[in-house]
């Protein structure tokens, strides 16, 4: 039996390295297409922009004899694999959290619930809607497939079920829980009151608010979504990828949600949607 498994190796040596190159190159691949994908729209991907520019120019410094920049440059790099890892800390947490699921299980808003994800979305766009016409500030931030624990436990811990009359209780000028955000966890309000990095981002209006950068600068830094009402305007806002979008109507925020948040079957939650409204009118 050894001996039969010996020739057949001899024998098919050459296509066997050539099928074992091909599986190494394709799980290098993956491994930077997923660190890639995670780090996409955050300061990560800004750093590693600013890092190629780095290696770029110590190689163009030494091929054009710039010597004294190129010795410059060369001890610099003596500190670049601890520098490296500080400034990424956040980003490369989040990437080993994601290899370790092998992106086959994102902790999205309610992946395999859709009654869940109808009533969430329901809940929370009626929330902001009546914030929005009183002029009550909010900020509500949604997980994706980064874990926002290290932002939950700075917070005051609530796990309540997701409602229109919870979460505007809670950002009511009233309550002590309303000057922060709350964090969504699937169907879940987890926790109130939580801190948010800001944004220094050039593309926000010089005239945006705290909250606003607050909203924007979560998605900075993590994989998450987040809807924000202004107090002063009363107009309601989204941000994804350290972007920020002001939608015209509840529609429009609801399309996001579902989009963004990857809620199943829309058509169900349109249809609950036209359901409510024509109990309001009557």
């Amino acid at each position: 039996m050894q001996e039969s498994i010996k020739q057949f190796w001899n024998a098919n040596a050459a296509t066997i390295s050539n099928v074992t190159h091909i599986i190494d190159i394709l799980l290098v691949s993956f491994i930077i297409y997923k660190i890639l994908s995670i780090i996409k729209g955050t300061q990560g991907i800004r750093i590693l922009a600013g890092i190629a520019t780095f290696v770029l120019a110590l190689y163009l410094s030494k091929w054009l004899g710039l010597n004294t920049l190129n010795w410059l440059l060369d001890k610099a790099t003596l500190l670049g694999p601890v520098a490296l890892v500080i400034l990424l800390l956040p980003e490369l947490r989040q990437a080993l959290e994601g290899l370790g699921k092998l992106g086959l299980w994102p902790d999205r808003l309610v992946a395999s619930d859709t009654h869940s994800a109808t009533h969430t979305i329901e809940e929370v766009v009626a929330a902001v809607t009546d914030l929005a016409a009183e002029r009550v500030g909010a900020l509500i931030v949604f997980e994706r497939t980064a874990n926002l624990d290290d932002i939950i436990d700075k917070g005051i811990k609530l796990e309540a079920v997701v409602s229109a009359p919870v979460i505007a209780s809670i950002f009511y000028g009233a309550n002590p829980l309303h000057d922060g955000a709350a964090i969504v966890r699937g169907d879940r309000v987890v926790a109130a009151a939580c801190r948010l990095p800001l944004s220094e981002s050039s593309r926000l209006d010089s005239t945006a608010h705290m909250r606003h950068r607050a909203a924007v600068g979560v998605t900075e830094s993590l994989d998450a979504f987040s809807v924000v009402v202004s107090e002063e305007r009363g107009t309601i806002s989204y941000a994804v990828n350290g972007h920020l979008k002001r939608v015209a109507s509840p529609a429009e925020l609801r399309e996001a949600m579902i989009r963004e948040l990857q809620a199943p079957e829309p058509e169900k939650l349109v249809s609950k949607v036209k359901s409510r409204k024509r109990r309001h009118a009557q």
